[in-house]
């Protein structure tokens, strides 16, 4: 079972809170007091936190306004200091991943890596990226070789079977779009 975005999640303080012995600005973190090492930890956990939820919550946050009061991307995008571009991408991936199938061990780039996939290839690579903790590049270079190579498709139990391209095609080593070759015999 993937391990999902758990309910009990620690939630990261609104910006402008105060952290414990610390000023933080939208561009700085500042210590007022010397810390020990407790508190100092505490703070970084919770600046991971907040960097690692972010774009989550941004797309989640959309979605909703969305929802509730019609497209309003110029408006989020007035609110959040964020482009347009960056926050349909960030929608287009929240909505590609419900929140039981997000991985807290992996990034948000890694989600973002894999939302163009049908849902049992992103589960397939959310596995194997969580099990070999493959980097965002790495992800990216297996997908680039898989896609090159050949192409796996899930059988009727769910697993992965090889399915090699005809020989009339070819993929494009950029995006691993398949492009049929005139004249090519099968």
């Amino acid at each position: 079972m993937p391990a999902a975005v758990s309910a009990t999640a620690v939630v990261p303080p609104r910006m402008g809170e105060a952290f414990p012995g610390a000023s933080v600005t939208p561009v700085s973190w500042i210590p007022t007091r010397d810390l020990d090492l407790a508190e100092w930890t505490a703070a970084g956990r919770r600046l991971g936190a907040i960097g690692r939820c972010g774009q989550w919550g941004l797309g989640d946050w959309i979605r909703y306004g969305n929802a509730k009061f019609g497209e309003r991307y110029r408006r989020a995008a007035r609110i959040t200091g964020y482009d347009v571009q960056t926050l349909m991408n960030m929608v287009y991936v929240a909505s590609r991943f419900t929140i039981s199938r997000r991985r807290e061990n992996l990034s948000w780039s890694h989600h973002e890596t894999l939302a163009s996939l049908e849902e049992g290839a992103q589960e397939h690579w959310l596995d194997r990226a969580a099990a070999e903790r493959l980097s965002i590049s790495d992800l990216r270079l297996e997908l680039r070789d898989w896609r090159r190579g050949s192409r796996k498709s899930l059988d009727d139990d769910g697993d992965f079977t090889e399915a090699p391209l005809p020989r009339e095609a070819v993929l494009c080593p950029n995006c691993g779009t398949r492009v049929m070759v005139p004249g090519a015999q099968a």
